[in-house]
This record gives structure tokens, C-alpha cells and sequence, in this order.
């Protein structure tokens, strides 16, 4: 069962109605700004979730697995920061949380720059 509600900017938000899931609110790419999307991935740990994310499976990550500098209660404000970018999709399984980088869909809305944030690491 899934819940829709509206956003603080007023789009329509489709989420799971489980009592854990609740949390997992998931931006549609196509609807988030520019501004938004520079402000995630211009912090270096959020970077560095992409860059792990980009070379796994998708929903084979758990967030416990990243080995971040930042508390817990940090580490899952910078997932939920790149969740309302558009940038995670994440699924609850059990007591564990997986992600998938959207890739296709936030290249749609910002061709280039999911690109240029993941080569960071690799440029000589």
C-alpha cells in the first residue's frame, strides 16, 4: 500500500505505507532544481556515496556498509539529502536499507553532471 502526499514545493509524493518506509520519501528527478542538485552533490561525503554507489549493482549497498567520516545520525542526512535530489532510490529489506543510484534519471534532468561529480576520484 503506498500513501501520496504533497510536498513543501507542491509535488505529489508517492511513498510506502509500512511504518519504517515511512521515511522514504523519493524526489522525481525531473522535478528538482538545479540549485538542489548542486547543493548535493557539492558535499565531499555525499560524493563519495555516489562513487561507491556507481560501481555496485543496484539495491546490493546497504548504508551501513559505506565507511563514512560522520555519526549515524549524519550518515542518514546525507542519504536522505541525496534521496530529495533525486539522486537514491532506496528500499527497505529487513533491518537493512539497500540503495540504487539513478543514474539514467538524474542524467535526464542534469546530462553531464552525475558524470563530472564521478570522475572526481579518477582525474589525474
Amino acid at each position: 500500500m503506498t500513501v501520496k502526499h504533497v510536498n513543501p514545493r507542491g509535488f505529489a509524493i508517492t511513498e510506502p505505507a509500512t511504518r519504517r518506509a515511512r521515511n522514504l520519501v523519493h524526489a522525481d528527478p525531473a522535478e528538482v532544481a538545479l540549485q538542489d542538485a548542486l547543493d548535493a552533490v557539492g558535499d565531499p561525503v555525499r560524493r563519495s556515496i555516489l562513487r561507491e554507489l556507481s560501481a555496485e549493482p543496484d539495491f546490493t549497498r546497504a548504508c551501513g556498509t559505506f565507511d563514512l567520516p560522520v555519526s549515524k545520525a549524519t550518515a542518514s542526512h546525507h542519504f536522505t539529502v541525496l534521496r530529495a535530489a533525486g539522486l537514491l532510490e532506496q528500499v527497505d529489506k529487513g533491518s537493512r536499507r539497500f540503495n540504487r543510484l539513478r543514474r539514467a534519471e538524474f542524467d535526464a534532468r542534469f546530462p553531464g553532471l552525475l558524470a563530472l561529480v564521478l570522475s572526481e576520484g579518477t582525474a589525474g
